[in-house]
């Protein structure tokens, strides 16, 4: 009996060793990257010392996991203001255009609800005022529909239906498909175009069939008030609201527009965004769900033309001069906001970056940023590789 408890109590200790080793190498693993990453810290505390911006997350995945998310600074540049962490709200402005507004015309494809080679005046008659008739939905996507850039709305008009209206009633400016002109206004159509589709307003639309789907439980249109001690501000508007602006969009036109249109508008966190760039370098798939068609994504990821570097909603990777830097492949798409924050997914590496900062605050003036991005991005593939 004495030599069947010793046995057994030397087989419990064996294996405790044998487990105790295993667990010790899984958390070693998990604290101590294979890859060193201390040269990004460095880019961003640099930047945040010259005061490119106050404060920034950058979340970086790698062939399906997160191998590296990280905040630096505060919300403000008092010192005395809160943290930024790595669930810090963003105001992440034109990501919108392909966060929900391209996401959303991905599923309305799928579903055959139009097609891309449509008319936008099929959809919305009105908007064929003034030679608009032949304008496509692909052509909106494609920022070559032949409408302006923006309209300073807010010096003319006070409601949501003047701004549409005018958008509606806008002559073009070239010949759709012979220049590519980045349109918010195409955009904020292209949206319109979805609503009526869908017979759902654009938060309620992407509250349901991206957001809920996807685990992105902190990204909003028109955040409640109560979350706004997590949220960056953004510009002090001197201009027009005469405040500083926190908590409520930056954008004037998506202001104009109750904070929600397909352009501007959205808040969000890395991690959130991070869910529906893992999808679409999953061929479409999230947590054994199937959310867009892989095809779909080939086809609004995939550079157009030689003429411009438009993929559907996306932009893709130029050969000089790329917020994405230097290294990145060239079938990399991605796209940036207005007040500091970007995106950019390699699918021939199977990696991604998110990057959030509020660069405006307190001016969009603040101009540092621009060659921040393009830095960081090379510091990261250079640590990987």
């Amino acid at each position: 009996m004495n030599n069947l408890i010793l046995k057994y109590l030397l087989l419990t200790f064996l294996l405790a060793l044998l487990f105790g080793f295993n667990v010790s190498c899984q958390d070693n693993n998990h604290q101590n990257n294979r890859y060193d990453f201390t040269k990004i810290d460095k880019v961003i505390q640099s930047a945040i010392t010259d005061n490119a911006f106050p404060g920034a997350v950058v979340l970086v995945s790698k062939e399906g996991k997160i191998i590296y998310e990280k905040a630096f600074g505060h919300l403000t540049y008092d010192d005395t203001s809160a943290v930024v962490t790595t669930n810090t709200i963003y105001d992440i402005a034109s990501l919108t255009k392909v966060i929900v507004t391209t996401t959303a015309a991905m599923i309305c494809y799928d579903r055959n609800l139009f097609d891309i080679d449509d008319t936008v005046s099929n959809y919305i008659p009105d908007f064929a005022l003034n030679g608009k008739e032949n304008v496509t939905i692909k052509n909106l996507l494609l920022h070559n529909s032949g409408l302006p850039s923006f309209k300073p709305f807010y010096k003319k008009y006070s409601s949501p239906d003047d701004v549409i209206s005018d958008i509606y009633s806008t002559p073009l400016q070239y010949k759709p498909g012979t220049k590519t002109i980045y349109s918010d206004l195409g955009i904020i159509t292209l949206a319109k175009v979805i609503e009526r589709v869908t017979g759902k307003s654009l938060d309620d639309f992407s509250q349901e069939e991206i957001f809920k789907p996807l685990d992105m439980n902190s990204t909003y249109f028109n955040p409640p008030n109560s979350l706004k001690y997590k949220i960056a501000p953004t510009e002090y508007d001197d201009y027009w609201r005469n405040k500083l602006v926190w908590g409520e969009v930056h954008d004037e036109t998506a202001s104009m527009l109750n904070g929600v249109a397909g352009h501007a508008g959205l808040f969000s966190t890395a991690p959130d965004i991070s869910h529906l760039l893992l999808m679409l370098l999953d061929e479409g798939n999230y947590s054994s769900k199937r959310i867009i068609n892989t095809e779909t994504i080939q086809l609004f990821t995939k550079r157009y033309s030689q003429q411009s570097t438009r993929a559907l909603g996306w932009d893709t990777k130029s050969n000089t001069g790329s917020s994405a830097g230097d290294l990145f492949d060239s079938t990399s798409f991605g796209h940036l906001g207005f007040t500091g924050t970007s995106v950019w997914i390699d699918p021939t590496r199977d990696l991604f970056v998110v990057f959030l900062t509020n660069r405006v605050y307190p001016t969009r003036e603040n101009k540092k940023l621009y060659k921040v991005r393009p830095a960081l991005h090379n510091t990261i593939i250079k640590a990987i590789e």
